[in-house]
């Protein structure tokens, strides 16, 4: 989880912008709502996030994605010294708390996406009928319009 700033300045600055980020990134949203329902070993929560984003996150990323959420405080790391090593990773009642949050809004978005695919649908062809009459006015065709478009965007 890569912040605008380093560490130390970002939070000396805004702390609770940084925290917001962490819980809401790609990862630590879907962390937080895997571990609302139980408490999860390593590999058993890295194929939990997995399949509930539809994508595999790297051991590496949710590493640092556990390691960010313990600092603030939401996830416990509960390592047993036994052989092989055992570390559960479970939420903190602060962290019981944002994971019902993010969850809240995550359903939210889930219940809506129909309505946010329409407001998309909507602004395209608004976007693209305007483009299409400045295109006229300048004497283009649509075509023209849209790869000078794109020309200028890369």
């Amino acid at each position: 989880m890569t912040v605008s700033k380093s560490g130390a300045d970002a939070e000396a600055l805004c702390p609770h912008r940084l925290v917001l980020e962490h819980v809401t990134s790609r990862w630590g949203v879907l962390v937080l709502i895997e571990l609302l329902e139980r408490s999860y070993r390593f590999s058993e929560l890295r194929r939990a996030v997995g399949a509930s984003g539809g994508r595999t996150v790297s051991e590496k990323m949710l590493t640092q994605t556990l390691q960010t959420l313990e600092r603030d405080g939401l996830v416990h790391r509960d390592a047993k010294p036994v052989i092989p090593p055992r570390v559960d990773y479970s939420l903190t009642g602060l962290g019981r708390e944002a994971a019902e949050q993010v969850r809240a809004l995550a359903a939210w978005t889930h219940d809506r996406m129909e309505r946010v695919e329409a407001a998309r649908r909507a602004y395209d062809e608004a976007r693209d009928a305007r483009r299409a009459d400045e295109a006229r006015e300048a004497g283009r065709t649509y075509d023209e319009t849209r790869d000078a478009v794109r020309s200028r965007a890369s």
